[in-house]
């Protein structure tokens, strides 16, 4: 008798033992984000959703393994943003959209929230991971970011191997760029303006982004961007994604953040950085400052898209204001979790 109870009393201590230290464990936690829009599961064949969930997952778990292991967030971030560079679905890396005169021009940047460090590219257009770029001019200039010639020429010294252009072009982009072109043709020779023009296209060409935000096991935050901009865009446009600020931004004490979306609204408003703003200066959660800023500050402006956010605690909140979104994320307490549509 004297033996069970021994034993039902070890038992016992083992287990609050455990659950206390589960508790007592440094969180961490990794969300991504692959682009928002018209996302409509009519749209979509079982086969293509798998497909695209795979990916998502396979991003979510690559960078969640960094951090598992103790490694940095900005690891963890460089790591997952990378995967989905790599694959055709997103408009990053390899998946980029075409512009206007048939090339490719990619954006990126990155954010420590340690100290605020940060590290951009814009307009290159030989660079495999312009998120691996943005991390070299973050690390290794004396700049925040660097554009078009001049950030290639600064790969080159940092011992980038530089690819042709044509690396980036997909039939299915290009056909989108066919559409957008006929159709900005059609309203310019009616309007004779071209912002009228610009505005008549399709929300789907405006939008299409990847990125990440992470916390790791030491408390450190951090964020990072990547895209291929906008379908047809000219004039060596410049989205959101490497203004930091507005599609990126981190600082340990309230939380990081990555955007997607219609670039310029994101710009105007400062996006990344009023939603850590609302949570340091109002007290906000970040559930709460998300929601605010996508849902009442931009939608009733015609900006669209959506965020990822993750806090000191782990928490993770993604909010966003289209019909789909896709995103995936995991903690230390969550087990992954990927989306695409409103219903998930």
């Amino acid at each position: 008798m004297k033996k069970t109870v021994l034993l039902s009393v070890l038992a016992s201590s083992c287990l609050t033992f455990s659950t206390l230290a589960l508790s007592e464990q440094a969180p961490f936690a990794i969300a991504i984000h692959g682009g928002a829009g018209t996302i409509e599961k009519a749209k979509f064949t079982p086969e293509k959703e798998k497909a695209y969930r795979a990916k998502l997952a396979e991003a979510v778990e690559a960078g969640y393994s960094v951090l598992e292991k103790g490694g940095e967030s900005l690891d963890a971030i460089t790591t997952a943003i990378k995967v989905l560079e790599q694959s055709p679905y997103f408009n990053a890396g390899r998946g980029a959209v075409y512009t206007y005169d048939g090339s490719h021009e990619l954006d990126a940047s990155i954010m420590d929230g340690r100290n605020r460090q940060a590290g951009a590219v814009a307009g290159v257009k030989h660079i495999e991971s312009p998120i691996e770029l943005a991390r070299l001019v973050m690390d290794n200039s004396v700049h925040v970011m660097l554009s078009g010639q001049g950030a290639e020429e600064f790969a080159k010294e940092q011992g980038v191997e530089l690819i042709e252009n044509n690396i980036f072009d997909t039939k299915h982009r290009y056909e989108a760029l066919l559409k957008a072109k006929q159709k900005l043709e059609k309203e310019q020779a009616t309007s004779k303006n071209y912002q009228a023009a610009h505005k008549a296209l399709p929300t789907s060409y405006k939008m299409g982004t990847v990125g990440a935000v992470a916390l790791d096991k030491n408390g450190n935050l951090a964020a990072g961007t990547s895209t291929g901009g906008m379908t047809a865009k000219r004039f060596g446009r410049i989205g959101d994604a490497p203004v930091i600020g507005a599609g990126t931004f981190a600082e340990n004490e309230t939380c990081a953040v990555s955007a997607t979306g219609h670039g310029e609204y994101f710009i105007r408003y400062s996006v990344a950085s009023d939603i850590c703003a609302r949570v340091k200066y109002q007290n906000k959660t970040i559930e709460q400052a998300g929601d605010e800023v996508i849902n009442q500050v931009l939608a009733p402006i015609g900006g669209t898209g959506g965020v990822i956010i993750v806090n000191a605690k782990g928490h993770i909140s993604m909010p966003f204001n289209t019909s789909g979104m896709y995103r995936a994320s995991k903690s230390n307490t969550q087990a992954t979790f990927v989306g695409i549509f409103k219903n998930q």
